[in-house]
């Protein structure tokens, strides 16, 4: 039986690194799930039969069971699984020598399980543990999201430490009796300097992601101040022009009236019109740098022919720092522009509402199915989910700064999608520093 335990043991570990770390998709098809379950159980009946702990058979299981799991392309699933067997082999090793010198007092030869086994696997499976919980949800990063030259750094730091502890091992052995504690204290200091290297090189691997992330974000951000930046350029450019020609259209009037041709006059005062209506702001907020972002997205709108609507009227300046503002609103209306464009029926709809302590902006949009909430936020329906998703966090991130809170909801009006995000901000309020 503890031939079956150990495979269960080591199965888990796989399946619990596969699932967390790298974001492994389990199989809908639940005969090749089954499958999986009935290779591991197989290879430690044939284990237990035989009483041997063969290699080759631990390879084979180790790398077809998890193959069989999750769904991914059947490269992939080898060349991770066998990592991770490689990499989990290492650190399995390190806790087995461990509990053997704490509960045995010493090496024991051979290469058969034994019960101390079981129990450093368990210990293993904190270490896999802390690393999940201090280092990857704490940060929200995946292990798939780390660069390819930390893993390979990551085993072949595991290798060096393999071979360095083997030795530590040995000199404990045969070094004990004559060192005493000495010997304890060699061993332990270690070990413990082996698993706070791994730590620290994660550690780094995730500071690199997530400067990686900051970059995105301020691309993002810079690319979409840019955007508002070229359509007012574009606003003041048609101001510019207009007023050039401001002196020769009231020559043509003047010339019309004198020639008292007033209908041609009025069909020219009504071209004129138009024209300034090209260049005038069409939705006013009540807040002169809120207005630049909402008709920025209302003429991003009007090009995609999206319907866009604004009710509500601010009576103040909102308390929000500029980059702050751009950030909110930016992302708020970027998605909603993204989703209404894949809707049957595209539409949104901007409401601002104020109350004595509060400031209410709601934001609606057509889209092209339910979208389902986790955690707080919704999914991105990006292909490149790695580096996008960002917007929502963006936003979160800028209501907490500010003291406020936000909801979001995904329902049904009139048989049609909507997604509606709604924030509360408060007023005259400092933002956290």
């Amino acid at each position: 039986m503890i031939y079956i335990a150990d495979n269960i043991l080591n199965y888990f570990i796989y399946l619990f690194i596969t699932y967390f770390g790298f974001k492994g998709r389990p199989r809908k098809n639940k005969l090749l799930i089954g499958a999986s379950i009935f290779v591991m159980l197989s290879a430690g009946v044939y284990n237990a039969y035989f009483d041997t702990n063969s290699p080759i058979i631990y390879m084979v299981w180790s790398v077809l069971s998890i193959s069989l799991f999750f769904e991914d392309s059947p490269l992939h699933l080898v060349l991770l699984s066998a990592a991770l067997m490689y990499f989990t082999g290492i650190i399995d090793t390190f806790t087995v020598m461990l509990l053997q010198i704490v509960f045995v007092g010493g090496g024991i030869s051979g290469t058969d399980t034994a019960w101390w086994m079981e129990a450093a696997y368990l210990l293993s499976f904190l270490i896999y543990l802390l690393v999940y919980v201090l280092l990857l949800k704490k940060n929200e990063v995946y292990l798939c999201h780390i660069e390819l030259k930390y893993k390979l750094a990551l085993l072949i730091q595991g290798s060096i430490f393999q071979m360095f502890y083997n030795f530590v091992f040995v000199f404990f052995n045969e070094n004990e009796a004559m060192y005493g504690q000495d010997a304890y204290a060699v061993f332990f200091i270690s070990i413990a300097g082996v698993i706070y290297s791994i730590f620290l090189t994660l550690g780094l691997a995730i500071k690199n992601v997530l400067s990686n992330r900051q970059n995105q974000e301020l691309k993002s951000f810079m690319h979409m101040q840019k955007q508002q930046y070229d359509y007012q350029l574009k606003q003041s450019w048609a101001i510019r022009r207009f007023k050039h020609d401001l002196v020769n259209h009231m020559g043509v009037l003047r010339e019309l009236i004198t020639q008292r041709k007033t209908e041609n006059a009025k069909d020219y005062i009504d071209k004129i019109w138009n024209i300034q209506e090209d260049f005038d702001l069409k939705l006013h907020t009540g807040d002169s740098f809120l207005d630049v972002i909402v008709n920025y997205y209302f003429y991003l709108a009007k090009k995609e022919k999206i319907d866009f609507a604004l009710t509500g009227k601010l009576t103040e300046k909102m308390s929000l720092d500029m980059v702050d503002l751009t950030s909110l609103m930016g992302n708020v209306l970027q998605n909603a522009l993204e989703a209404a464009g894949k809707a049957a029926v595209p539409r949104i709809r901007v409401e601002l509402m104020e109350h004595k302590k509060e400031i209410f902006i709601v934001v609606s949009n057509s889209m092209a199915e339910t979208i389902h909430t986790k955690g707080g936020l919704f999914a991105t329906w990006k292909k490149d989910k790695e580096n996008h998703g960002f917007g929502m966090k963006n936003i979160a991130a800028a209501v907490e700064k500010y003291h406020g809170e936000y909801y979001m909801d995904s329902t049904a009006e009139n048989g049609e999608p909507m997604f509606k995000i709604s924030i509360s901000i408060p007023r005259e309020n400092k933002a956290c520093e």
